[in-house]
């Protein structure tokens, strides 16, 4: 079946929103019964959105790829050579909120929003232009829909956080940008030394950004938090509302015994959202404690994955309650636990496909989902790991091939659910 032109597809988007025929989904959440997706980007000089159908039985199936109107990029390594397969040194290069995706582009420092389809989660449609970010090579991105916010890190020249609201049909200017002075270029030289992720708390009352330190020249790697405050607006009906920013005032922390910060993620169900799993390539993984009040963090615990050449992505499955790593440099899977970062077991994939490593993860249902960008010999492509829900144990249930969709330069993975 054909797919309906952008401006059909506007005319029909119209029709929903003024028959009242989304009146079901306020505040853009997902329509229920319109299916599962996974999305990443290419990362290519014309970069897109690679979106595919997520089955019952959480296994994948082409779909498609959108173009973001944006320019991919890739960081440098100490060698100052294409730094693939991590071409973006970052985890999250692209964030699924309610109905929105929202994808960075590193090569025209702008931002991308796109609208998911109601009936059709693999059809993607742009919303507007893309957005000018006031840092250089965006390479991470955040976006909380109770704040109707969206927060990217750039890691290059002009390195920092900066934020824009967003709507249903509009992503606003970017907020004046948040510096890290990291003494970088354009593209930047890593992976050390750059940032790493962007982040909201579990309870989106906190923008949190990791920054990889750079050991060997005795720079320090940390932490950041931005409060996100609230205001409040009078409308020109008269009426009140309640409006949110994301604080100019950086709080940072160096935990001991960390130096390179990585993949992160809020740990759900801890009240004020403050614990943090977080990956460090120097040695695995960590749980951290984030003072609210003053942005301090401290280790509850770490946990040293044996064998590792960089562990930097990290996901957390709500089945299981544990964390999920992923290291670029082999072809595993290790589960680390979300109250030391002990390590709880590891999947090994070396036997079953020939990915050199993985690199972004995520999490969903009985299921995880992990990128291999590939290595220029090797294809790159998702292994769908099953982590609950079956007897037969943790294992790959499939594997699959990005062949005419990405290569060696995709990034970022996230899952409408």
């Amino acid at each position: 079946m054909a797919l309906l032109s952008r401006t059909s597809w506007a005319r029909v988007l119209s029709f929903l929103v003024t028959s009242g025929a989304t009146s079901k989904c306020p505040g853009g959440n997902p329509v229920p019964g319109a299916g599962k997706a996974l999305y990443l980007i290419t990362n290519d000089e014309a970069n897109g959105v690679v979106s595919l159908r997520i089955a019952a039985d959480g296994q994948l199936s082409p779909g498609s790829v959108t173009p973001t109107n944006g320019a991919g990029s890739v960081a440098l390594n100490s060698d100052n050579q294409p730094a693939t397969p991590d071409a973006l040194v970052s985890q999250s290069a692209l964030t699924v909120v309610g109905n929105f995706v929202f994808a960075v582009n590193a090569g025209s420092n702008t931002l991308s929003m796109l609208s998911i389809s109601p009936s059709d989660p693999t059809r993607l449609s742009l919303i507007g232009t893309p957005v000018a970010v006031t840092g250089e090579f965006p390479n991470t991105v955040t976006a909380s829909l109770k704040n109707r916010l969206v927060c990217v890190g750039t890691s290059g020249k002009l390195a920092g956080v900066s934020c824009a609201k967003f709507s249903r049909n509009q992503l606003g200017a970017m907020d004046a940008l948040r510096p890290f002075d990291l003494g970088q270029t354009t593209p930047p030289v890593g992976p050390t030394n750059t940032v790493s992720q962007v982040f909201f708390s579990a309870d989106e009352s906190t923008v949190f950004a990791t920054v990889k330190g750079d050991p060997p020249t005795n720079k320090t790697g940390f932490i950041s938090s931005f409060p996100v405050t609230k205001m409040q607006q009078r409308l020109p009906q008269g009426r009140m509302s309640s409006i949110s920013a994301v604080s100019t005032q950086e709080q940072r922390s160096s935990p001991a015994g960390t130096a390179v910060l990585f993949g992160s993620q809020s740990i759900p169900g801890n009240g004020n959202g403050s614990k943090v799993f977080a990956t460090d390539a120097s040695f695995g993984a960590a749980v951290l404690s984030v003072n609210p009040s003053t942005g301090e963090a401290t280790v509850l615990g770490k946990g040293t994955v044996q064998g590792q050449k960089a562990t930097c992505w990290a996901t957390i499955s709500a089945k299981t309650g544990t964390a999920f790593v992923t290291d670029v440099g082999v072809n595993r899977i290790v589960e680390m636990s979300l109250t030391d970062a002990s390590i709880l077991g590891e999947i090994d994939l070396s036997k079953v496909n020939n990915d050199p490593g993985l690199i972004d993860l995520r999490a969903s249902d009985d299921f995880v989902y992990a990128l291999s960008p590939g290595n220029g010999t090797t294809p790159a492509a998702v292994t769908v790991f099953r982590v609950s829900g079956d007897s037969a144990g943790k294992r790959q249930v499939q594997h699959f091939e990005l062949v005419g969709l990405a290569g060696s330069r995709a990034m970022g993975m996230a899952v409408r659910e």
